[in-house]
């Protein structure tokens, strides 16, 4: 396959005119006037890498948490749709013996994948997380941070945990930070922690944080907080949920001019709820109710979200996001968190053949996922 006439995001993520062509599951050649069989004309159309989203529980009435491989083909499938072409199916607080049961799912859906976006490991929000920040988290199957527990389960899965959340103000925190940090990613998330502690947190391992501003100590000109530490470090990378509810417009502004385009992630953070009506859901066994597309507990409490990469994409764009940084932050910066920036997150020859083709106006036109057009809605 080559894609002709194309606006591209090059290694560099800077909009060239050129042709991709595709063999097998690979991206095999860039440049202009390629020739082959099965040409296809992309004039006036943007080719983006595929989106990576690191952090999602569910979608399409599907949720990690379901244990089964029913759940997670589902929103691999649902998935492509949205042109999210990888993924970390990610758990809440809930038992253990559920969390080990996911696991154990994510990790036969890597090994033998369903048909969809790609599983690329599992994201862990939770357990240990402080019960005064835990949001939308169940406040009973909340854990001390445990590294041997957490090693277990690292182990039992092999391997396959690519990103742990905590607190590291809660009992035993610093120590499973210095202890766990080398097995995956350390998450600041769900905290009461202080400039301070988050700075000594990040001393200790701590290289990325979930959902920046939600669930976390805010940024005050007299309390810089766990916000003040994550803009005053820049070996931390930060997820955002850029779906205009979570965080304001103009904070997403300046969140991502003060972090700059290495270091910003945008998430879904997606529940359940997402692609499906409004009504009544569920999140980590709490009942859910969404409207308007905004998914609350009963004590009004924010619960997810039910936004995907290709809309928050598209938000960021019409906030006034410089598009290279909006695209590099759903696809690059997330495949690096990973560590899968050699197979993903770019276009370069080499990497897997995984694209999406948008129009003039950010729509998917078409989606090309291990070398094959999945979907396409021209």
């Amino acid at each position: 396959m080559i894609l002709k006439n194309a606006t591209i995001f090059d290694e560099n993520f800077e909009l060239r005119k050129a042709d991709i062509a595709v063999c097998g599951d690979r991206i095999s050649r860039i440049g202009n006037g390629l020739e082959g069989d099965d040409c296809r004309d992309c004039s006036g159309c943007v080719v983006s890498p595929g989106f990576v989203d690191i952090h999602i529980h569910g979608c399409v009435g599907a949720d990690t948490c379901d244990g089964t491989r029913e759940a997670i083909g589902k929103m691999a499938a649902h998935l492509l749709t949205e042109g999210v072409t990888s993924f970390c199916p990610t758990t809440m607080t809930v038992p253990l013996t559920q969390i080990r049961k996911a696991l154990s799912v994510v990790r036969d859906c890597m090994e033998h994948p369903p048909k969809g976006a790609a599983v690329c490991g599992a994201n862990l929000e939770g357990p240990y997380i402080s019960a005064e920040r835990r949001g939308a988290q169940k406040e009973t199957d909340i854990r001390k941070p445990d590294w041997k527990e957490f090693r277990e389960l690292y182990q039992e899965s092999g391997g396959i945990i690519k990103l742990i959340d905590m607190a590291p103000e809660c009992e035993g925190g610093q120590e499973f930070i210095r202890y766990v940090s080398p097995y995956c990613r350390v998450s600041l998330a769900h905290t009461e922690a202080d400039y301070g502690t988050a700075k000594q947190a990040f001393q200790n391992g701590i290289t990325h944080v979930t959902h920046l501003f939600n669930a976390m100590t805010g940024l005050h000109h007299r309390k810089p907080g766990a916000v003040g530490a994550v803009f005053d470090d820049s070996s931390v990378r930060a997820e955002l949920i850029c779906d205009g509810f979570h965080i304001a417009p103009a904070v997403l502004r300046i969140a991502f001019r003060q972090l700059g385009e290495d270091r910003t992630v945008i998430i879904s953070d997606s529940m359940r709820a997402a692609g499906m009506p409004d009504g009544e859901s569920e999140l980590g066994g709490q009942k859910v109710f969404v409207k308007n597309g905004q998914a609350r507990l009963v004590d009004g409490t924010i619960a997810g979200s039910t936004a995907n990469l290709h809309q928050e994409v598209k938000n960021l764009i019409r906030s006034g996001i410089p598009v290279r940084q909006a695209i590099k932050s759903a696809t690059m910066n997330p495949a690096r968190e990973i560590g899968l920036e050699q197979e993903i997150g770019s276009i370069q020859v080499g990497k897997r053949a995984d694209l999406v083709i948008m129009n003039q106006n950010w729509d998917i036109a078409a989606v090309i996922h291990n070398g094959w057009q999945v979907q396409n809605n021209t």
